[in-house]
């Protein structure tokens, strides 16, 4: 009984921790200047959210939106559509071939993808695709296709071989029953796919600065990069945009963070 009572008090002191940031983020965000000045720390009183539209126009987060939700939406559909039909192959070819690139694809998830960063530069800007979203496009499905691929590879691998076999008897070929039998029984793992690569692209800082910088097609967090430059000294201003650019993907999170513990814990039995 004690051991639970001060387990308890642990883990309420861990969530206090971790929503703490969160509770300042936001606060600072709906507080004007006067009250950020006299009390930082305390609840806004009354809370205004003129800080939301003027950072909303001040940084431009309209545009940077529609560049990061195309460069996400599309990155993610590559990735499902090419990360699925990979494994596929991976998981029911039990072959040198396939365990060789199945091993090729682990390296390039254990390899950091900065190790490759001028030659990727140069490859893409050979192609003409620098400062486009087709561009951005092609290297994240490049770089997170192995991860996609170990996923669905553990979760597949779980899956009875039966239902493909069966929908194959019947006449139907690999692909049909591929896209008709399995990938609709890929729906957990699916998920886990689609949000854990959706928040590294959406988040990710370093790569969109350097492909997109100064091409007017800048992603959310670029934008708001800028933006806490320039208004740095604004701190109500700063926290909402930084509070416009997160909303977007912790909602996505939310809405599917269900999915990643039954992707994980599903794959893992495999």
């Amino acid at each position: 009984m004690k051991r639970t009572f001060w387990l308890e008090i642990v883990m309420i002191a861990a969530a206090v921790a971790f929503m703490f940031p969160v509770y300042t983020l936001i606060s600072l965000s709906l507080k004007d200047p006067a009250q950020i000045s006299s009390s930082p720390l305390a609840l806004p009183d009354p809370p205004t959210l003129g800080n939301f539209a003027s950072a909303w126009s001040a940084a431009a987060l309209g545009p940077s939106l529609v560049n990061s939700t195309v460069i996400t939406v599309v990155s993610l559909v590559a990735l499902v559509a090419l990360g699925s039909f990979a494994a596929y192959f991976l998981a029911r070819v039990r072959t040198r071939l396939g365990y060789g690139l199945y091993v090729l694809f682990l390296l390039g998830i254990v390899l950091p993808f900065q190790l490759g960063m001028i030659p990727l530069y140069e490859l893409v800007t050979d192609l003409g695709l620098i400062g486009t979203h087709a561009g951005m496009i092609l290297f994240y499905t490049g770089i997170q296709l192995p991860f996609t691929v170990f996923l669905y590879t553990g979760f597949i691998r779980a899956l009875p071989r039966e239902y493909a076999s069966a929908a194959q008897i019947d006449g139907a070929s690999h692909l049909t029953a591929f896209t008709r039998v399995v990938f609709p029984l890929l729906r957990p793992i699916t998920g886990t796919v689609l949000i854990l690569n959706a928040v590294f692209i959406w988040n990710d800082f370093f790569t969109p600065l350097v492909y997109l910088g100064g091409s007017g097609f800048e992603t959310v967090p670029v934008s708001v990069f800028a933006y806490v430059g320039q208004y740095v000294s604004q701190h109500g201003l700063v926290f909402a945009g930084l509070v416009l650019g997160a909303l977007p993907i912790v909602v996505v999170f939310l809405l599917l963070q269900r999915y990643v513990i039954k992707g994980f814990s599903s794959g893992l039995k495999g």
